[in-house]
């Protein structure tokens, strides 16, 4: 790990694309290209019919170092993360709740602990964001705010935590939670490829371009499997991340995942070119509908 920028964006790379999103083979990939004009609403159409099928639910993962390149700082990462993902009428909301334990090559270690929850409106036009960092029981770093998009994607961040910002987004941005069910939707259609940026407040850096890639559907196993994942349609997804403010041409880090067409994400793996994480789905429960 080349630093704790790195740390805490491991700890919260879930949540691009919802948090669950994790994808598959873009290493040699680039910046995306500008979506079209039109692209932000349309998203949002396709977000609404994705929303039909997703399981408001509670999912325990373990967490895991898979594998490490010999120059790699980081000998080891252990740990478990909760994830939420609720319905609450005119929006969705979620928490993450991560405990790892980082061992480094020189033998030192670092405990990190982090809460994150959003609200995001169903309209994909409102989001409210909250991070809180501990780095061995100690407070590292709190992030708030809350964004709103335009109906053609472009909006404004307002930070209030660290300390007071504002920051322009570009047309056709999206928040969490609508990229995650465009991204089901496009694998529905059996569409391999969706670029799109994506605000998701983790942290004061900024926008991030997310570039999907989307394989062939597959039926889960149904031998052992939890009685919610039986019966659904699992995609493999890799995504690649560029932040707005770098100017390399590498991604600052990849992720694949298996994700159902219900919006659980059976496994992650996150890749950050020296070493990758991986995490399993130990658990996980149906939470209560709306009734809205």
């Amino acid at each position: 790990m080349q630093n704790r920028r790195s740390a805490a964006r491991l700890a919260l790379c879930a949540t691009i694309g919802a948090f669950l999103v994790s994808l598959t083979a873009l290493s040699a990939a680039g910046p995306v290209q500008a979506a079209p004009a039109n692209a932000a609403g349309a998203a949002v159409g396709a977000a609404a019919g994705a929303a039909a099928n997703i399981l408001p639910h509670r999912a325990v993962y373990k967490m895991s170092l898979l594998s490490a390149r010999n120059s790699s700082k980081v000998s080891d990462v252990r740990g478990r993360m909760l994830f939420e993902w609720a319905d609450a009428c005119d929006g969705w909301t979620t928490e993450q709740r991560f405990q790892l334990r980082f061992v480094y090559a020189e033998g030192d270690e670092m405990a990190m602990t982090t809460n994150y929850t959003t609200w995001e409106a169903k309209d994909g036009q409102r989001y409210r964001f909250n991070v809180r960092k501990l780095i061995n029981g100690e407070e590292d770093e709190e992030v708030r705010g809350d964004a709103r998009l335009a109906k053609d994607g472009s909006g404004t961040a307002a930070f209030s935590k660290p300390e007071p910002q504002d920051m322009e987004l570009p047309p056709n941005t999206m928040f969490p939670t609508a990229h995650t069910l465009a991204v089901l939707d496009h694998a529905g259609a059996g569409e391999t490829f969706f670029n799109r940026v994506v605000f998701d407040g983790a942290d004061s850096e900024g926008a991030t371009e997310v570039s999907t890639v989307i394989g062939a559907a597959a039926p889960i196993k149904e031998e052992g499997a939890d009685p919610l994942l039986k019966g659904k349609k699992a995609w493999p997804v890799r995504m690649a991340f560029f932040p707005l403010k770098s100017d390399s041409a590498q991604p600052e880090y990849e992720m694949s995942l298996r994700l159902l067409q219900n919006g659980v994400a059976e496994s992650m793996q996150i890749d950050y070119g020296d070493f990758t994480v991986n995490a399993i789905l130990e658990k996980v429960e149906a939470l209560p509908k709306s009734g809205c």
